[in-house]
């Protein structure tokens, strides 16, 4: 589909066409690994499945048509995408990163790419001085999430842009909580989007995968490179898989984004409730900037329970409608405990300085019916008061 058609449309049929030899509507799963040539180097286009695989580059035609990008690149992982990343860094090389970081993210940097030579600074990316502030001349890479995982900062991608710019240096968004639904980091001046497809994208709990995504071919050409060397690619059953979570992606993020904003102004009235996280509510500090960036606030909720860790841990332990697991974007409701879960790869110390209290809780909300959603946490509440 060449035609600029709405983001529902463009879901369904972005970068996919029925199959020429047998007018499969589905793309077919290519599961091959090797592909015949009609003479020594002389390919149909294809050689080796790291190299190149039909399913895949369906996908990543599909995942480019969401994001408004002209390329895709797609991977085993959502961390195989960021580590496809940092290998265009070299030794000396320094990053400036959102300090509410993913803790696989905040792993990669600090516990692999340190041991390389290069150089990481973790700040609040949603104080522009503090970001200015932290960057040097060696600085190569602007890196964020927003909304961040799990406080849900909600980050001005524009502002960010302009400092990336006149750095000189690289800027990347990770765009996995809000998806191109509500989100098009490459409209505001982001060089690359970067997603984990095992969430919302996929949408189904069944996958893993990772993409990055840009407008800049030499850029494109290097996340090539980097794929096919390293081989972090995703094998054509996924690519299938992840295919067709995109094809509901906005009916999907409809009922995520309504159920999150019901269960988000529920918590924020519960006395056992410190603190509720969700850009949607009126006085969440980056609410302005997310009604300007997004066209809804996403379907993950976190808020901070008065109480200690274990009995925290006690009441997500307790759910029966949310499961108690890591991840998220699935259409099941998820819950999990950052301090003891997602982010225990992160130092405590450094964990708590960046906000990430023990007491706190991240919800996936997903699509059931909200009021199953919230007996189930108000159940749970009770036996903790």
């Amino acid at each position: 589909m060449d035609e600029e058609h709405a983001f529902e449309t463009t879901a369904i049929h972005g970068g996919q066409e029925p199959d020429p030899a047998t007018g499969a509507v589905m793309p077919p799963i290519y599961a091959s690994s090797t592909f015949e040539q009609d003479a020594p180097g002389d390919d149909r286009g294809y050689e080796y499945a790291r190299t190149g695989n039909p399913t895949r580059e369906t996908l990543e035609a599909n995942l480019a048509a969401l994001e408004g990008a002209a390329y895709g690149r797609a991977f085993s992982s959502g961390m195989g995408a960021i580590n496809t990343v940092m290998n265009l860094l070299e030794a000396g090389d320094h990053v400036v990163a959102e300090r509410d970081l993913y803790g696989g993210t905040h792993r990669l940097f600090t516990q692999v790419y340190e041991g390389y030579d290069l150089e990481f600074t973790f700040v609040d990316m949603t104080d522009l001085d503090a970001v200015r502030s932290a960057v040097r001349p060696e600085t190569e890479l602007l890196w964020l999430e927003t909304p961040t995982n799990p406080l849900l900062k909600v980050v001005h991608i524009e502002a960010i842009a302009e400092v990336a710019a006149e750095a000189d240096a690289l800027y990347g968004v990770d765009n996995t909580f809000a998806t191109p639904y509500l989100q098009r980091p490459l409209d505001l001046g982001a060089d690359f989007v970067c997603h984990s497809l095992t969430k919302y994208l996929g949408g189904h709990s069944d996958v893993v995968g990772g993409a990055l995504l840009t407008d800049d071919a030499e850029l494109d050409e290097a996340f090539g490179f980097h794929q096919n060397a390293v081989g972090a690619t995703i094998d054509p059953f996924a690519c299938f898989l992840v295919l067709r979570g995109t094809k509901t992606l906005p009916l999907r993020m409809e009922r995520h984004c309504s159920n999150a904003m019901v269960l988000a102004e529920w918590l924020d009235d519960d006395p056992l409730v410190d603190e509720v996280y969700y850009p949607g509510l009126p006085d969440h500090s980056g609410h302005e900037v997310a009604t300007r960036q997004m066209s809804g606030y996403g379907g993950m909720v976190s808020f901070e329970l008065d109480c200690a860790l274990e009995t925290a841990s006690e009441i997500v332990s307790s759910l029966s409608v949310f499961t108690l697991a890591e991840s998220l974007g699935g259409v099941e409701s998820l819950i999990e405990q950052p301090a003891t879960m997602t982010h225990a790869a992160v130092p405590a110390e450094e964990r708590r300085a960046s906000g990430l209290a023990d007491g706190l809780i991240r919800a996936s909300v997903g699509v059931e019916h909200i009021d199953d959603l919230i007996a189930d946490l108000d159940q749970a509440f009770d036996q903790a008061r």
